[in-house]
This record gives structure tokens, sequence and C-alpha cells, in this order.
């Protein structure tokens, strides 16, 4: 029996990188798991990957609330409430004040910070007493690298929602917590060394700078290497889990020491 055996997870941003690392191991661990994105395909190989009997795909974008209506019947229609909510999907694209427009802005905040605000909130009702949510951050929420500020705005953003939330739900024995991942090994990033620029991605694990090799990132990572989606995914499950009952409103650094040393 696994440690989410009978549980029900969603987690957004599902069909690649950490969001389908981490639905991989809550589902290897027993959860049902839910994935949602806006790309059919990717989701169906998820699905796929997965096993039909582990995990279900229900399309949509996490900044239009009549997606996340969808998403959320889907999983009211299976009966069982919802037990972990990994709050993933984001966007990324880069610009220094100057560069700055409007519809960069918006587009940012409308997904990281709008879309993540209603995804856990057209949660409420569904969340078992006991449940786990995690929002993911990230380490540019605190470093200040050029270029970064609407992202990194909007990273800080989540990191305060976390808290925040974990206050306003403990009483339902809710626990809500934040990790920051670092520099991640994900399509994402592979989308960075390809083009040598910084181009405008779902994953989070993109929004680590605009060096054009892998080499490159793992020189900025204490540990001389750059992450592993599967290593997220395990900080993901940790906080999920029993294993970390104690632990409430935090930020769980996974980072390679990027962000710490």
């Amino acid at each position: 029996m696994g440690q989410f055996e009978g549980r029900t997870a969603v987690v957004t941003g599902g069909g690649t990188g950490i969001g389908l690392a981490t639905a991989r191991r809550l589902a290897a661990d027993g959860a049902h798991v839910f994935v949602t994105g806006r790309r059919e395909a990717e989701l169906d190989r998820a699905v796929e990957t997965i096993g039909p009997e582990r995990a279900t795909a229900v399309v949509g974008d996490i900044s239009e609330p009549a997606d996340l209506d969808r998403l959320y019947d889907a999983v009211r229609a299976r009966g069982r409430g919802l037990d972990v909510l990994f709050a993933n999907a984001g966007t990324a694209s880069f610009a220094t004040l100057e560069e700055i427009t409007e519809e960069h802005f918006d587009r940012i905040f409308g997904v990281n910070v709008r879309g993540t605000v209603f995804t856990v909130q057209k949660a409420l009702p569904l969340l078992n007493d006991g449940a786990s949510v995690i929002l993911n951050s990230s380490v540019r929420a605190d470093d200040g690298v050029a270029a970064f500020g609407a992202y990194a705005a909007s990273k800080a953003a989540i990191r305060s929602f976390a808290r925040t939330w974990a206050n306003e739900l403990k009483g339902r024995g809710v626990r809500v917590n934040a990790i920051s991942p670092g520099t991640i090994d994900t399509p994402g990033l592979d989308a960075v060394v390809a083009t040598q620029d910084v181009p405008d991605a779902a994953d989070e694990s993109a929004a680590s700078g605009t060096s054009v090799t892998k080499a490159q990132f793992a020189a900025n990572v204490p540990l001389g290497r750059i992450g592993r989606a599967d290593e997220v995914a395990d900080a993901v499950a940790f906080l999920a889990s029993g294993r970390s009952g104690f632990i409430l409103g935090a930020n769980l650094y996974v980072d390679g020491g990027e962000n710490q040393l």
C-alpha cells in the first residue's frame, strides 16, 4: 500500500517537466491524479505514461475560470474529495523594466498570480480535512536577476500566498506550503539551450537565466549539476504526506544550494 493509496490529487501543468514527474510520483504511491494543462497531446501522453487507472486528464488553462470549473467538476464526480493539490502551472517570459509592456505584465500575473489564486480558491469545497496544498514558487523570487522582474514578483506573491493561506486554512487541518525549484532539467530548460534565448515557457524550470548550455547552468549550482524533475517531485510528495505533518507555511528550496550558498 502506497502512502497516498485511496487519495485524490490534482497537479496543474501536469503534462511535462516538474508537473509530470510529480503526477507520476503521487500515482506510484497510490493516488489517483488529475492532471491538467493547455496541451491535450501532452496530457494524453502523461496519462499513458502514468496509467489510465491512476490518472485522468482534463485540458484547461488555469487563467480561465471556466476551465478550472471543469477540472473540479471532474474531481467532484469521482466522489472522494481532494487530498493533494500541487498548484504547479505557470508561465515565464522575461523583460527588463524598460522593456516591460502591459501585455507582458498581464500575462505573467494573469497566469502565475490570478491563476494560482483561483486554482486554490475553487478547490476549497473539495479539500478533505488534512489535505495538503503545495504552491510552486521559484528561487528567482529572491535573487534579483536582471529581466526577471515581473516573473520574480509573481513568484514572490506565490510565496506570500503560502503563508497567508496556511494561516487561513489551518483550522480545517489543511496544510499549505511552497516549494522553490532552482535550475531543473526539463523541456523548458531544453528550450533555453536550443534557442539561446529565454523563451516564453510554461515550465517553472525555464526561469533560470540566458546561459546557452546546461554546463553553464550547472556551473552556477553549488552541487555542480542541474536538478532533475523527479527530485522536485520527491519534495512535493514529502510536503503532501504525513511525514511533513508539522510543516506549515514553509518554503522548501530544491535548488542544489543555488540560492542558499
